[in-house]
């Protein structure tokens, strides 16, 4: 089955020989694509926490979808950790629109190896995301 999309290509400056572009779709199968913000503050754990933002993967409108999402907390007592994962589906906003739901737990990181837990809803949505 062929799926038109629409998109562009950017040189990502990654020096990896098999992966030196990015591709971002603006359409698929006639349907614009979005993505949605997110922040938020982990748990504390081993005595700190950690904040995170970053934006979804694509996804396209007008059908129920989730979204990938990926990015690297701050450096909080001398480490980081990253949290990725795939959002729930879309819920519906009273005044339009929708937000995405996401949970989970970051990479094992730091001196004393530990993980923390997160969650909350894409865009402002909710407006505080901690769990």
């Amino acid at each position: 089955m062929d799926i038109p999309i629409t998109g562009f290509i950017v040189h990502n400056g990654n020096s990896d020989e098999d992966h030196t572009h990015i591709l971002y779709l603006t359409s698929w199968d006639g349907r614009p694509m979005h993505v949605h913000d997110f922040s938020g503050i982990t748990s504390v754990e081993v005595g700190h926490h950690h904040q995170y933002a970053g934006t979804t993967e694509p996804a396209p409108s007008g059908v129920q979808h989730c979204h990938y999402y990926c990015t690297v907390t701050s450096v909080n007592s001398g480490h980081k950790h990253t949290i990725k994962g795939t959002t729930g589906p879309a819920l519906p906003m009273s005044g339009g629109g929708h937000y995405h739901y996401f949970e989970g737990c970051t990479t094992v990181d730091g001196l004393t190896p530990h993980t923390h837990f997160y969650c909350g809803h894409t865009g402002n949505a909710l407006a505080d995301n901690r769990c």
